[in-house]
């Protein structure tokens, strides 16, 4: 069935402001297990060492578009979608690495005998180190999944998503924007524990004051229903946050 099929090369889309933490590997990771038509970069108007590092990954690989966008996240992905070309294109949010075979796991999943629309890895978290905390971190972030989606790795169908219209408001929660979109014109998209990716989310994530930032952003998208469904499971991240918050402090 068309829309099922992974034959040619994608396009990465890569959404950057001062990501110079850990691009380097983000980008290394997706050369080397994604077959890259294109990297397209939008940078949010970076201060930092982003542009010169996608300079040398242009240098290296002559296929990287760089544009601009001081928008919102939303703006931004409406750009890097604008800018895709290759039948499946991908998210990769810019402080996660790929796992090894990232693309090839992917593809396992498009049955041609189902409307897939797009493929989601997993994250994990760099910081979890514990396989009872992190079986129990996996099973909620796929519940997560399920409820607003998630784009820091994922394959998507460039049909389902053509004529999107991102709300250029939308700094948070465009994700699941994408993902109702995609299932509202009759896709599927398939969440999985394999391919995944590793995210190492900045230490402002692992304090009390960053943990309540990000909250604040969530509330000021305006989709409270949509937080409300998330509560019980974002209540195990800002757990986990003040966990690390303390147990930073007693190391140091």
């Amino acid at each position: 069935m068309e829309g099922t099929k992974l034959t040619e090369p994608v396009d990465v889309i890569v959404l950057t402001k001062n990501s110079d933490r850990i691009l380097e590997k983000c980008l290394s990771s997706v050369y080397e297990n994604v077959p890259v038509n294109r990297l397209i970069v939008v940078d949010g108007g970076s201060t930092d060492r982003t542009l010169k590092i996608v300079e040398e990954f242009a240098r290296k690989h002559g296929n990287v578009v760089l544009v601009n966008d001081k928008g919102t996240r939303a703006t931004a992905r409406m750009k890097g979608i604008s800018l895709a070309k290759t039948s499946w294109f991908m998210f990769v949010d810019s402080d996660v690495v790929l796992c090894k075979k990232w693309f090839e796991k992917a593809k396992k999943y498009l049955d041609r005998n189902k409307k897939i629309g797009g493929v989601w890895g997993i994250e994990r978290w760099n910081v979890i180190k514990d396989r009872r905390m992190l079986k129990i971190f996996l099973w909620l972030t796929r519940k997560i999944f399920e409820i607003r989606g998630g784009t820091h790795d994922i394959l998507v169908w460039h049909d389902a998503i053509k004529d999107i219209k991102l709300p250029s408001n939308l700094h948070v929660f465009e994700d699941a924007y994408i993902k109702n979109w995609i299932e509202k014109k009759g896709y599927k998209i398939i969440g999985c524990y394999d391919p995944y990716c590793i995210h190492f989310r900045p230490s402002s994530v692992w304090t009390i004051k960053g943990s309540i930032k990000l909250v604040v952003e969530y509330l000021k998208s305006g989709y409270f229903k949509l937080i409300l469904k998330l509560l019980p499971a974002y209540s195990f991240y800002t757990a986990y946050s003040i966990y690390r918050s303390l147990f930073n402090k007693i190391e140091s």
